[in-house]
């Protein structure tokens, strides 16, 4: 056991989207008056922490993501993320699965469409391309004789105005098939339709389902013709706000969603896809009237909800955690507290607990909820409320681990502008303070993270960057207590799944005997 022993909590604090990188005109973690944070950084230990590629689970290269970020630092250890296994299975063994076949022997030889929708780019964070197109590729070769792939532009994690090269590049694969009846059917912006995440916008996902299984949305002759028409009416659009658009022939949608049909949900990070997957799949849905809701043979690419199996039929099996940090912490009796804001309150919970819906015993978690309107507008979101919240947890004195996020970095990182992102960094840096100050009264110690990289890059290559980054995070250990003179940073290569033994080691509880090393050492 540990020979720490803190009167307090142990504080775990997530800059969502905060990285290190040099200082220059486009760090808005450098740039913004973040007085705190900037000093924290020099006066305590902090060790740098792998956030991407192998770090996370993901191939080396691909930048992290709040998903994979959260998956790392609960689980302790490293998870194959479904990045990598849904690269793996589309060599082949996607195809061998039963939903595949099942596909093939509803398909194959009729009239009836294979439909694909998710996000469209190869930012590999949500999807890839790649495998949209080794699914159209083997769909031919099965006999499928029509497909049509509803595009959710995205911008977001690719640069901001990348359309149409994905569309382009889609058409001229199809075109390498021999021009089968494969089209893009319709589309629109990922932060506009059908991507909702957390319950927080079910308008976006009716707006989706009306325009993908009804028909309703502003026609043109194809997908390039409707970004090239919005972007003549305003020429900043971003791709991720890009309006609803419908591909039409002689006034009539061409790929409408109807019975009969299968539809391949092509994301296989769960956040965006869970949604649309219900409104397809339940059968008592209260969230918008669906109208006549077409029989349809729905497949994930991977499950989005592991506890109730959401949806029935994948393509992929889900990484598998052993023992997540909340659920050994809760064997031991620790009391524990989850805090965010809708955007990411999954990821504290859901992700932060190996994929897991279920609540470990003694643990509370709270959300806030998010704006509605754009973040760029609303920079500080909702940093203080969720501080109110969490200081007041610190105060009580229930609770042994905390933890929260903070998604301003990453989410109006996301927009690629820097004096919102600045001013959303400088709200955080308010808070940080409020918690640490809290946490130092009652003999505790804070520790300070990101999830991934996203704010100290707001530029790359003359262009507003809208993406998240590969570069490392920082991990400050906020300790005003006699303890702080008991350890050292141990020497080594640390990601974040190296957090889960740290706290353990904190909290002077047993770790579970898998997990990858502290990254503090106790002095002999």
């Amino acid at each position: 056991m540990s020979k720490l022993n803190y009167k307090g909590p142990v504080v775990l604090i997530v800059m969502d989207g905060v990285g290190l990188a040099e200082d220059n005109p486009y760090n808005a973690v450098t740039q913004s008056r973040a007085d705190t944070l900037h000093e924290l950084m020099q006066k305590y230990k902090m060790a740098e922490l792998g956030a991407s590629g192998h770090y996370v689970g993901i191939p080396d290269g691909d930048m992290g993501n709040s998903e994979v970020g959260h998956n790392a630092m609960g689980a302790g250890g490293i998870v194959l993320q479904r990045s990598a296994a849904v690269e793996e299975a589309m060599n082949g063994g996607a195809f061998e699965t039963q939903t595949w076949q099942d596909i093939k022997n509803r398909l194959a030889g009729t009239d009836k469409t294979l439909h694909f929708m998710g996000i469209f780019s190869d930012g590999n964070v949500h999807s890839n391309i790649t495998h949209l197109e080794k699914m159209l590729a083997q769909a031919q070769k099965d006999g499928i004789e029509h497909a049509r792939v509803h595009i959710l532009l995205d911008g977001r994690d690719v640069p901001p105005q990348s359309e149409p090269k994905f569309i382009k590049r889609l058409e001229d694969f199809v075109h390498g098939l021999g021009d089968p009846d494969y089209r893009i059917a319709d589309g629109g912006g990922r932060m506009v339709i059908t991507a909702d995440r957390y319950d927080s916008n079910w308008k976006m996902v009716e707006d989706g389902w009306n325009l993908s299984v009804h028909g309703q949305g502003r026609q043109f002759a194809s997908a390039t013709e409707a970004v090239e028409a919005y972007r003549s009416e305003n020429p900043e659009l971003q791709d991720q706000y890009m309006s609803p658009f419908i591909v039409a022939e002689n006034g009539q949608p061409v790929g409408k969603i109807q019975n009969g049909d299968a539809l391949i949900y092509i994301d296989f990070r769960a956040d965006r896809a869970l949604e649309m997957a219900k409104a397809f799949t339940f059968e008592d849905f209260p969230y918008f009237d669906r109208g006549e809701r077409p029989d349809v043979y729905f497949a994930g690419m991977a499950v989005y909800d592991e506890d109730k199996h959401i949806p029935e039929h994948v393509l992929v099996e889900s990484p598998s955690f052993e023992k997540p940090l909340a659920f050994q912490l809760a064997e031991q009796g620790v009391k524990q507290y989850a805090i965010s804001e809708t955007v990411k309150f999954g990821h504290i919970t859901y992700y932060f607990n190996g994929n897991s819906h279920q609540v470990p015993e003694g643990e509370d978690e709270v959300e806030v909820s998010s704006y509605i309107e754009p973040f760029n507008t609303r920079p500080w979101m909702k940093a203080a409320e969720i501080t109110d919240k969490l200081v007041e947890a610190i105060e009580s004195e229930k609770y042994q681990f905390l933890r929260i996020n903070y998604p301003g970095g990453d989410m109006v990182g996301h927009f690629g502008e820097v004096e919102p992102t600045i001013a959303a960094m400088e709200a955080i840096d308010i808070s940080l303070k409020r918690i640490i100050d809290a946490v130092n009264k009652l003999g505790g110690v804070t520790i300070i993270t990101a999830d991934h990289g996203n704010a100290e890059e707001l530029m790359e290559d003359g262009k507003p960057k809208t993406s998240h980054t590969t570069n490392r995070v920082p991990c400050i250990f906020v300790d005003e207590t006699e303890n702080a003179d008991k350890y050292h940073l141990a020497e080594g290569d640390f990601g974040l799944a190296n957090l889960a033994r740290t706290i353990t080691t904190m909290l002077n509880k047993e770790p579970y005997e898998k997990w990858l090393p502290s990254i503090i050492e106790e002095n002999d």
